[in-house]
């Protein structure tokens, strides 16, 4: 890999990535494409400005042109597709723009590869790759057992979701179709630093730390399969270095939390590095059952064996490592959280959940 170009480097995984792959690929010159949404913030990469082997563009992936222009500057030989809108209560209120850069994002960037890479010869060994990076929401819901599998049956339950199910069908295609190299790799839950505060981890340290109310969808037991975001990332090198072309692989943490336990936990964990709140009372005090999401899916757990077993990758951190990791990097930077909570996302904070 010499010319990599990676869509939505400026948010949560992208930013985790690019640091990575910085870091791992000596030889790769990385471009990073970016809308600068109200996700995508350019101080999670502070310091690579000026880096010899990166450059930054804003742009949007669904703009075809400026992507056709910057394969033909930069002679990509890999895309890292991250760009995505990805929030689903957002879906829910506006799905419009979730079916737009999603979607036709995706098709604009299979486009300008399939166009880049038309009779391309690739030497042995190498061949130019698509990798594109999707989510275990794809599946559905699961009951109180089973995994995800890589042949699990598509059935999405939200505007989201539906809308990485077509993109997913779209890279499938363009390899089925025209031999484009592609790659899909279906996550469960990520978490880390520079994730924007409208998840629920960075929203719950937010409001901890502010005395404010922690709000919890419905029962609070639903169950997610939480991955530390390194540890994805390093998932996604292993992929692109070796996985097999046209294949999907999952990427699971092994680490199943009811919402509940990790309001709780992060709770717990704040209480004693930080204190009690003001009034004395723990911070569990803060908890508040709202009324739940529209379709909200039950439980997500992913098999992650394919990947175990073909390219010997595993999570390095089990959650209670990596929450510790999340918590104590938000507290060493609370003028980077501070930063991303501007109008509008007060706006919609306020419209979602509301602030009493």
């Amino acid at each position: 890999m010499k010319s990599i170009l990676i869509t939505g480097g400026c948010g949560f995984i992208g930013a985790n990535f690019v640091r990575l792959a910085i870091e791992q690929l000596p030889a790769a010159r990385i471009v990073n494409l970016d809308k600068l949404t109200y996700a995508g913030n350019p101080e999670n990469l502070a310091g690579l400005e000026n880096h010899p082997r990166y450059r930054f563009v804003k742009g949007d992936i669904c703009d075809a042109s400026l992507v056709g222009r910057l394969f033909a500057e930069e002679g990509f030989d890999c895309v890292v597709h991250f760009a995505a809108e990805s929030h689903v209560d957002r879906s829910i209120e506006g799905p419009a723009e979730f079916i737009s850069t999603n979607i036709l994002g995706t098709f604009t960037l299979l486009e300008a590869a399939r166009k880049a890479w038309k009779g391309t010869v690739p030497l042995k060994g190498q061949s130019p790759r698509f990798l594109h990076v999707s989510t275990d929401e794809v599946y559905g819901s699961l009951g109180e057992t089973g995994y995800f599998t890589e042949t699990t049956p598509y059935d999405p339950r939200s505007p989201y979701s539906a809308s990485k199910a077509s993109s997913d069908h779209l890279v499938s295609a363009y390899h089925h179709t025209y031999g484009l190299p592609v790659l899909i790799t279906n996550c469960s839950n990520n978490y880390g630093p520079y994730q924007f505060p409208e998840k629920l981890i960075p929203l719950i340290i937010n409001n901890a730390l502010n005395g404010k109310d922690l709000p919890v969808y419905g029962d609070g037991k639903n169950v997610r399969d939480w991955l530390y975001v390194v540890d994805h990332c390093t998932a996604i090198l292993k992929v692109l270095g070796n996985g097999r072309i046209g294949e999907t692989y999952n990427v699971g943490g092994n680490s199943e939390k009811q919402n509940i336990e990790v309001v709780q936990t992060i709770c717990d964990i704040l209480d004693e590095k930080s204190g009690l709140l003001s009034s004395g009372q723990p911070r569990r005090s803060l908890i508040r059952f709202v009324k739940d999401r529209a379709g909200h899916d039950r439980r997500y757990a992913i098999d992650a064996s394919k990947i175990s077993d073909e390219l010997g990758w595993q999570p390095s951190l089990a959650f209670d490592e990596g929450i510790r990791r999340t918590i104590d990097w938000y507290l060493e930077n609370s003028d980077w959280i501070s930063a991303v909570l501007d109008g509008s996302y007060h706006t919609y904070y306020q419209k979602m959940y509301g602030e009493r």
